[in-house]
């Protein structure tokens, strides 16, 4: 088993939060982990990228390779395009359609959505709104880590005690809140699958 996936987004949207998720959910099923530093400007509102890599053997590196990705996780339309030189021939978009607009010429959404779903393997919709829908307006990025979590070979169990390890100190209404949004994002995510 082996997983390489890359975050992306805008620092304050929780890239990190679900590095450490997928973390803690691979470390409990004893595969090993490694995670880059942060590329970019990690600051609210900077662009955001880290690569996570996960095994049942020994990694070398904890940089993904050009076109070796079978992820990209994004909390942000643009920033899911800016990293697809590493995506796999196979690999999956997993993207909030939501934008963070925070530059003056940002691009045209129509045109985004547009570009994201003309490749092969992509999940993309508005995170944000399904967070909103069951009242977790703060988790839109565990939407989107629900969304992706049937990639990750990883039980679901151990995905939903990494949200109870990281959270656990914040009480466990949000970690009940956290579990609804990734369960809500694994349900956005059957629309565009076809079994």
């Amino acid at each position: 088993m082996k997983k390489d996936i890359i975050l992306s987004g805008v620092g304050g949207q929780g890239i990190l939060s679900i590095a450490a998720i997928i973390g803690f959910a691979a470390l409990e099923r004893n595969l090993f982990v490694k995670q880059s530093e942060v590329h970019g400007m990690s600051q609210r509102g900077g662009a955001v990228q880290s690569h996570l890599r996960i095994s049942d053997k020994e990694i070398a590196s904890d940089l993904i390779p050009y076109g070796e990705a079978d992820l990209i996780i994004s909390v942000e339309p643009m920033e899911s395009l800016r990293y697809l030189p590493f995506l796999s021939i196979d690999g999956w978009i997993i993207t909030n359609t939501t934008p963070f607009i925070n530059i003056p010429n940002y691009p045209d959404l129509e045109s985004l959505v547009t570009k994201i779903n003309s490749y092969k393997n992509v999940i993309a919709f508005n995170a944000d709104e399904v967070a909103r829908k069951v009242k977790a307006p703060k988790s839109s990025n565990v939407v989107i880590l629900g969304a992706a979590s049937q990639f990750l070979e990883i039980p679901l169990e151990n995905i939903k005690s990494g949200i109870k390890t990281l959270f656990g100190r914040k009480g466990e209404d949000v970690i009940n809140k956290n579990i609804i949004a990734l369960n809500a994002g694994i349900e956005e995510s059957k629309k565009y699958i076809i079994t």
